[in-house]
């Protein structure tokens, strides 16, 4: 069994996957082939793992394969292929993603699924997994490709429509929604047993159905108690409660992303809502700066005390390959094609978040039906610019960039399509090579 992470320097997130693999009697005898650009973090990722390796009885082996002229014997006969770049990293390219729009008034929370942000992310990252694609498709045609890089839809959804290469989007959301929902409003005497359905797409896929372990349907409770926490001024997820109040369901990713996914509630017109709703503007730098500066104080702790044994996390990813390998069934929420109308009020050629079951044959989506209209509108208004944006990528045409940014809710509800397009020509100028060609 051969598993190769692509973007390994990404350590703690590759210490989760390849961690959990490594607790699983099926999969911890593979080989483990670390993929990444960049020397210094590829190594640090073989220190930690080889030592949790080692750690956790020595199973399996270490593989490691810098820069591109390496990328294919990474990928030769992979079984299972774990992607988690980042394109660009924060510096430069996260950086400009936020202080470019910010110029135009455009502020931002996360930018790295829907908005400007994602756009830019998607556009810089789906050349590179076309490049993944052709050599898979060479050395690894059968393998499974998890993505675990944001924008989830757009690139798991481009992979699934544009290459041969089988793709699952995973994203861990789902696995916490309801289990978070219950902490937070103080019911957590209902998680054992409980029931769900969540659909949608990814970042915003609804809890659809929620109910206790005798069946009873929690959502009446659950509403009885969100007038208390939005009223609490230090309560942090009080857009995703929001949702409850007009849309009728809660949704899987947190606020500070969702704030950014629609038109209501970061407006310059409107300042006040950024401290109403709690609002965190410049979220994610302030995270990679204290992420990076984490990491290093945490590689030398682990350098100095060693590598404890790891406890399986709740990514689906090893549980997946599991599955697959084993023939036991495990469900997931998966990001798929919308193929045969799995949400029938989705267009087929979006990608969707359903549940699947996973087997010996693979990812099987389950068919949900009609969301809530309100819901599958407010999917659409994503769906939209998904869609769009791989049109761009594919036909490396610039006006779907700027009919994706005009469609964006957030953009389209703050600026003119005269500024958002200059704001795009910008983005472009300033990611240079980091992007293709656009004419």
């Amino acid at each position: 069994m051969k598993i190769t992470f692509m973007g390994a320097g990404s350590t703690i997130f590759a210490r989760n996957v390849i961690g959990d693999c490594m607790c699983s009697e099926a999969l911890r005898d593979s080989t483990f082939a670390l993929y990444d650009i960049d020397g210094d973090r590829l190594k640090e990722s073989q220190v930690i793992l080889e030592a949790m390796r080692n750690t956790m009885g020595g199973y399996g082996t270490i593989e490691c394969y810098l820069g591109v002229e390496n990328r294919k014997e990474a990928l030769r006969g992979a079984d299972f292929v774990v992607n988690a770049i980042q394109v660009g990293l924060y510096d430069p390219c996260t950086i400009i993603d936020f202080e470019v729009p910010k110029k135009y008034g455009l502020r931002q929370t996360i930018a790295d699924t829907l908005g400007i942000g994602g756009i830019m992310r998607a556009l810089r990252t789906i050349p590179v997994l076309e490049d993944f694609a052709s050599d898979m498709a060479q050395v690894c045609p059968d393998a499974l490709f998890l993505n675990y890089t944001n924008p989830m839809a757009m690139l798991t959804g481009y992979m699934q429509r544009f290459t041969p290469i089988r793709t699952v989007g995973l994203c861990h959301s789902v696995q916490v929604c309801s289990r978070d929902l219950l902490t937070e409003l103080g019911m957590e005497d209902k998680l054992e047993g409980r029931k769900e359905l969540i659909a949608g797409i990814n970042h915003m896929a609804w809890l659809l159905e929620l109910r206790d372990q005798n069946g009873k349907d929690l959502y009446p409770e659950i509403k009885s108690r969100v007038a208390a926490k939005m009223e609490d001024p230090d309560y942090k997820n009080k857009v995703r409660l929001d949702y409850i109040n007009h849309f009728g369901y809660y949704c899987t990713e947190s606020s500070e992303h969702n704030a950014e996914y629609n038109a209501f509630y970061i407006k310059s017109k409107y300042p006040e809502l950024i401290e109403r709703y709690n609002i965190p503007l410049d979220e994610y730098p302030r995270r990679c700066v204290e992420q990076i500066e984490g990491w290093k104080k945490e590689y030398a702790q682990l350098l100095e005390n060693g590598v404890k044994e790891h406890e399986r996390s709740i990514e689906y990813g090893s549980r997946i390959m599991e599955a697959c390998v084993t023939g036991v069934p495990y469900q997931i929420g998966g990001n798929v094609l919308n193929t045969g109308h799995l949400i029938t009020n989705l267009p087929e050629d979006a990608c969707v978040e359903v549940p699947c079951l996973v087997n010996g044959n693979g990812i099987h989506p389950c068919h949900v039906g009609a969301l809530p209209v309100q819901c599958a509108a407010m999917n659409m208004t994503n769906i939209n610019v998904q869609l769009l944006t791989i049109e761009a990528a594919r036909t490396r045409k610039r006006e779907h960039i700027y009919q994706a940014a005009m469609l964006d809710p957030h953009t389209g509800s703050e600026l003119d399509i005269d500024t958002i397009k200059k704001m795009v020509d910008d983005l472009i100028d300033a990611h240079g090579d980091y992007l293709p060609k656009y004419h």
